[in-house]
This record gives structure tokens, sequence and C-alpha cells, in this order.
């Protein structure tokens, strides 16, 4: 398989330009239209069709089986969603493409897939977030500006969907290797897999990056197509088979420290909904954003002793390398925002945000790792 170090993006969609990438996008919408509301209807119900972003296997499908279900149960029936995995009707790189053009009505995956229609679409997965967590980034979402500033990016190209930011995810590793890396001069010409922004880091940092969606990393791993790669979490890492392939994994990373996941609607499918049933899906993403971090850390925790059980070795990535990892992000930062409007309007929204909420987080909240010491790590 011939690595490729980033996809190709449009000069023009990174200018910001009206560009439209969905090709016959506008043809099905005018159909749509002329058939609206084009929802199926059973027996008085509405009933959508999404598809997720992950294979059956991964924890991800399941957190978003976990969204149609609240839709489900909170519409008493009148609204049903069913959740697909990813490649039942398209490729999982393929989901907006198929969204925006009614072929879903809905899906469920991560901004950073998306980064080749316009990469300032990646700011809102990719990179340290200025220290922030991903429940900070979801409050800048809502509160600090973001949410209108992703909307204001998808009609810049084309995007006709209605989208929300839900799911808090932790701190990704910095990836499985085939042993620990100690040094940034261990990534130069290393097969690498990462997706959004982050393949412009590694890319500057000496990795050749491919980005795969998650049921075809383990088996480029198996095959020696990769030398490394980096997914999310405990349990997802584990379902995918991680660790039958390497025992290695480095833990903390600033390529994506601060990821949430998307749910998107076709927007004329959306629309053509009822305010009530517009209200309990905003209502509903919220509820399964909170369900998705609680479960989280029940499962992930469960998984990392599980990990450990099954021969993997976790390492702390060396500082020298986060260090590294956030020069090198300025220079790619700064890099985009000469040519591309939009990433400088939504990483300086970002940056003011992050500006005052790590100020008080930082000052308010205690270090953890002193109460966890004192309590559980052996005295003397």
């Amino acid at each position: 398989m011939k690595q490729t170090t980033k996809p190709a993006i449009d000069s023009a969609a990174q200018s910001g330009s009206r560009r439209k990438f969905f090709g016959s996008a506008a043809a099905a919408g005018t159909a749509a239209t002329l058939g609206f509301p084009a929802i199926v209807r059973a027996q008085g119900a509405v009933t959508l069709r999404f598809q997720s972003t992950w294979p059956t296997v991964d924890i991800f499908h399941e957190y978003a089986v976990d969204f149609t279900k609240k839709i489900n149960d909170m519409t008493g029936g009148e609204l049903k969603v069913e959740m697909l995995p990813a490649g039942a009707v398209v490729p999982a790189f393929g989901l907006l493409d198929a969204v925006s053009k009614g072929t879903l009505d809905g899906g469920h995956g991560v901004l950073g897939y998306n980064y080749g229609k316009q990469n300032a679409l990646a700011l809102f997965s990719s990179g340290p977030a200025f220290g922030m967590d991903a429940n900070m980034v979801l409050a800048w979402h809502k509160y600090g500006g973001g949410k209108e500033l992703l909307d204001k990016l998808y009609t810049s190209i084309g995007g006709n969907v209605v989208t929300f930011l839900t799911g808090p995810m932790s701190t990704q590793p910095f990836g499985w290797f085939k042993k620990p890396i100690t040094k940034t001069a261990d990534l130069k010409g290393l097969k690498f897999r990462t997706n959004g922004l982050a393949i412009d880091l590694f890319t500057e940092m000496g990795a050749a990056v491919n980005a795969l969606p998650g049921g075809e990393i383990v088996p480029a791993l198996d095959r020696g197509l990769l030398d490394g790669a980096e997914f999310n979490n405990a349990s997802s890492d584990r379902l995918l088979g991680f660790p039958d392939v390497s025992k290695v994994c480095m833990l903390q990373s600033f390529h994506q420290a601060a990821e949430t996941f998307e749910i998107i609607f076709n927007k004329d499918k959306y629309n053509g909904l009822p305010k009530t049933m517009q209200a309990i899906i905003a209502n509903a993403v919220e509820a399964a954003s909170a369900d998705m971090s609680w479960k989280s850390v029940d499962r992930y925790s469960k998984d990392y002793i599980n990990l450990q059980k099954d021969g993997v070795k976790f390492y702390k990535t060396p500082d020298a390398i986060l260090r590294e990892q956030l020069v090198v992000w300025d220079r790619i930062v700064a890099k985009k925002a000469e040519t591309n409007p939009l990433f400088k309007e939504i990483e300086a929204s970002q940056r003011a945000f992050a500006a005052r909420a790590m100020a008080w987080d930082m000052d308010t909240n205690n270090n953890r790792r002193l109460a966890y010491n004192h309590y559980f790590q052996k005295k003397g």
C-alpha cells in the first residue's frame, strides 16, 4: 500500500470560497424539496436512517446507538432513529457527503474525518486546544461562539447539514508502536496512522502519515503497512485488536487532547421535523454527551487494567516530545491562518475562551495526583 502524507486539499476551500464539493448535492436537495418532507413515516412515526463511522465492535458505535435509544425513548416512538455501522451504506470517510445529499438522514462521527473538505474543521477535534480538555471545548462550542463558527464553516463548503457536538473524549494516547518512542528522532520515516490536523503535526515531525478509518488500522499494522498508529482509548483500542499486533502504548499527547463526537442531520430532513422533536433531539444530544462521559470513565478504566493483563506495557510520552508537539503545532496553525480566514477566526475564538477558562480551571481545581498518591500509592 502506498503511504500518503496527507489528503489533498483544494486551495479554494482553504480561502473560504463557497465552492460546492458535493457534486449533485444541489440537484438532490431540489428533488428532496419537491417531495418534501422526504421522511419515512410508518403508522404516524418518523423514521430516520443514520450511520456511524465506527465498526460494530467499537465502543464508539455503542455510544452512537446509546444516542439513538435516548431519542427513541424520549419521543415515545414518534421518532425512530436507526443507527447502522460504518460501511453499511457508505465508507466512514463518506459520511458527510452522504448525509448532505440525503443518502442518509444523519450520522455519528468526528470532525477530523472531514479535514480534507476544509482544514478548519479539524480545529474542533485536533491539537492541544490551548490546554483545554474536551468538556471545555464543548463549553466554548455552546457558549463561546464555536457553534456559530461551525455553522459558518459548513455553509462555506456547501454542507447541507445540521450539526451537534457531543461526547467529550479523554486525551488520546500518542499511539501504539513496536518499541517505545523516546525522542522526536524516533518518528523519522515511521509509517504512522492519524487523522485531522494531527496529519500535519506528525508529518512535520518526520513521520510518513496515512489517514485510515478505525476498522482498517489493526489490519494495516498486522501486515506491516504501518509501524505505529493511534486511535483513541483503552476500550476502543482493545476491542479493535491493537494488543494483538503491538504491546507498546505511549500515553499522553497533544495531537488530539480534546476531541468530541459530532452528530449530523440532513438539513432538509431536520427542518421537516416538528419543533418539539427538534427540541427533544437537542436535549437528547446533551443527555447522551453526559452519559457517554460517565460510561467512558467506567469502561476505559477497566480496559486499562485489562490491556495490562493482555501484556501491554504503557509508557508516558517524554515531556521533550510533548513540548516539541506544541512548538510544531504553533507553526502549523500560523501557516494555515495565512491562507484560510475561517481557520484564523476559529483559532482566535478558541484561544480567547481558553485563556480565561484555563486560568479558572488550574487555579480552582485540585491536583488529583496528590490525592491519588496519598490513598493508593504504597508508602515508603
